[in-house]
């Protein structure tokens, strides 16, 4: 197999971060390993991309930031809102482009924000979904006269 992959405490050792801390990447999706029997093994390709380093390097990286804002949503749904797009935020993805979602709720406006950073492709892959679970047929909205 010779160095063509790092082991979690030689990826550790290179970002002067603790194993455990590594550790938590992979399991959080952060950084993308390969489990072999009871240890992980990271690629090159892989810890490039977790410290950014092919965007520095000019290899044709696109990054999208949007905000979307959601007014008139009630708190149960906002919460089911949340947990759906989380999911298909972790969802496995063709490309290595991280994507991160954040969700925030303000009760007393019933009004959701959701901040989504990602590649392109895997961005709008999630406006996608938020589209689909906005439609009507999905309840999350409340008629005016319940609200």
């Amino acid at each position: 197999m010779g160095n063509d992959m790092y082991s979690v405490e030689q990826v550790a050792e290179r970002l002067g971060l603790h194993v455990r801390t590594v550790r938590n990447y992979i399991r959080d999706g952060r950084l993308s390993a390969v489990k072999i029997g009871k240890q992980y093994r990271i690629a090159p390709a892989d810890l490039r991309a977790l410290t950014g380093e092919q965007a520095a390097a000019g290899a044709g990286h696109a990054e999208v930031s949007s905000i979307v804002q959601i007014d008139g949503l009630a708190p149960g749904a906002a919460d089911r809102l949340s947990t759906l797009l989380t999911a298909g935020a972790q969802s496995p993805r063709a490309t290595a482009d991280p994507l991160r979602l954040q969700t925030i709720y303000d009760e007393g406006r019933s009004r959701m924000k959701i901040v989504i950073l990602g590649g392109p492709a895997a961005t709008a892959d999630i406006l996608q979904l938020l589209d689909d679970l906005l439609g009507p047929e999905n309840g999350l909205f409340a008629p005016a006269a319940d609200r």
